[in-house]
This record gives structure tokens, C-alpha cells and sequence, in this order.
């Protein structure tokens, strides 16, 4: 929260702050003063390579929770990069973000080639007749998302391949890839390369990924449990609003303070 503070949080404090052991994270969620003032803050986002990214649904719902019981209440709004996002915090056990719509269009994603039909693109990693991983789905959420579709999501060495496809050419901005496995029309179990963090137990804006792209092949049915190594997310792809709603937990782990020092370094006491 530097929410009144001088001075700026930049991508090099993010990359200090990742390699303090006690506050080892995916992606910091950094709290400015909100303009307009008619949202709760306004949000930047860093990936532990110092990378902003434009996104991130479970670090939404954390700092949801972190205001909760603060200043921001039941029903929150926070300006991103992505958009203004809205957030319902029944309690830490139930919060909902309204992750807005799809984005499904090549040159929106983006992607460096035109593809008329995003559902499935040529792409593919491993020896032509016989590739390790092919034709994903691709779509943005506010950050770019790759979906290969598997039988079985523990069979696939991620660490090895999510790399390679992150920084494919066939994505300008890079991209966060995930290997996703339908267990039926309501449940699927995904993990996750995310762009800037690498392999993670949760990623909010690959659910609903995984989601949309699901009911565009008609894997997935419009509502659907989305299972991911952290925990299950219910991603609901509302046809009235063509919003993607996104409703999970948030654990409060600890808090303090740091200072942020104008070299690059930061100090935990």
C-alpha cells in the first residue's frame, strides 16, 4: 500500500524485494492513489523479473481482502492497466472480481501472425511429426494466455517447455502458457507458466482463460470449476455481460513493513 507515500515503487525494487526469502512472491501488487478518486486505488503490477503486467485475478482477490475490513469495504473498484476492475468480498472465503471480457480477436491478444479463428492456432513445440505440445487456444484476459489441451496436465515437464513457448515470436508481449486437462463439461485441472514469474500454483487471468477458451470449443460449459495446483477457482462466463467472473478464497500469510530505498534496494526490518 503506498497509497500517500513519495517517491516510486519501481521494476527494480520488485526484483530486490523477490529475493528477500521472507517476501518471495508471483507478483506484486502495488496500491497508488486512485485517479479518478471515484475507485479505491489504482493498481501496478510486477512479475518477480521486474516485468509489469497488465492483470492478475488472484492478486486482485488478495488485495480485496487486505481491504475488506479497511477502507475499501464489501464492493470495491480498482484502475489498472487492463481496465477498472470490480470486486465483491462476501467474506475471505468467497470473493468475486469481475475480470471483464475476453479478448479474442489475434491483434488484441496479441499475436504476431492473423488468425481468423483463435479457438485453435498453428503452433508447436517438439519435432514436427510428433510435437510434445500443438494447437492452443489463445485469448487475452487483460494479458496474453496460451491453453494446450492434454489428457493428463502431470504428464508435461512445464519448467522446460513454458519457457520456450513464454518467449515464442508468435507472441509479441510474451505470453502465460498453460496445459489444461477437461475431467467433464464443469471441472478442469490446469497449470500454469506465468509470463515474468514462471511456474506458479495459481493464476486467476489462466482460469478464466481456460474458461472461455473451454466454451469456444465446447469443452467447457458456460459456469465450470477450474482446478489449479494452489486450489479450484469458479470462473462463470456470463453470456448477458460477455464478463468473466472469478470467485475464490484469499489467506492473509503476513504483514509489514518495507522501505524502498531510492538505489533500487529494500529493507525489511
Amino acid at each position: 500500500d503506498a497509497r500517500g507515500a513519495t517517491g516510486r515503487i519501481t521494476a527494480q525494487h520488485a526484483r530486490a524485494l523477490a529475493e528477500i526469502e521472507a517476501t518471495q512472491f508471483d507478483q506484486l501488487m502495488v496500491l497508488l492513489d486512485a485517479d479518478p478518486v471515484e475507485t479505491n486505488a489504482r493498481i501496478e503490477i510486477f512479475n518477480t523479473d521486474g516485468s509489469s503486467a497488465e492483470a492478475c485475478g488472484n492478486g486482485m482477490r488478495c488485495v480485496a481482502l487486505s481491504e475488506l475490513e479497511g477502507r475499501g469495504g464489501r464492493q470495491q473498484r480498482y484502475e489498472t492497466a487492463a481496465g477498472d476492475v470490480a470486486v465483491i468480498a462476501e467474506s475471505a472465503e468467497r470473493i468475486m472480481v469481475d475480470m471483464g471480457e475476453p479478448r479474442l480477436k489475434w491483434d488484441e491478444i496479441p499475436l504476431s501472425d492473423p488468425f481468423n479463428d483463435t479457438k485453435r492456432i498453428e503452433l508447436q513445440i517438439g519435432p514436427i511429426d510428433d510435437p510434445i505440445l500443438h494447437s492452443p487456444s489463445v485469448c487475452s484476459m487483460g494479458n496474453p494466455h496460451a491453453i494446450f489441451w492434454v489428457d493428463d496436465v502431470d504428464a508435461y515437464d512445464l519448467g522446460r517447455t513454458g519457457p520456450l513457448l513464454e518467449h515464442h515470436p508468435q507472441f509479441p508481449e510474451g505470453a502465460n502458457i498453460s496445459i489444461a486437462q477437461v475431467d467433464s463439461p464443469t471441472s478442469a485441472r490446469v497449470r500454469t507458466w506465468e509470463r515474468g514469474a514462471g511456474l506458479t500454483k495459481a493464476c486467476g487471468t489462466a482460469a478464466c482463460a481456460t474458461l472461455v477458451s473451454g466454451v469456444r470449443l465446447r469443452k467447457l460449459e458456460r459456469t465450470a470449476r477450474i482446478v489449479l495446483p494452489g486450489g479450484p477457482l469458479d470462473i462463470t462466463w456470463d453470456e448477458a455481460s460477455n464478463h468473466v467472473l472469478m470467485t475464490g478464497p484469499a489467506e492473509l500469510e503476513r504483514t509489514g513493513t518495507a522501505t524502498f530505498h531510492a538505489d533500487g534496494s529494500v529493507t525489511i526490518p
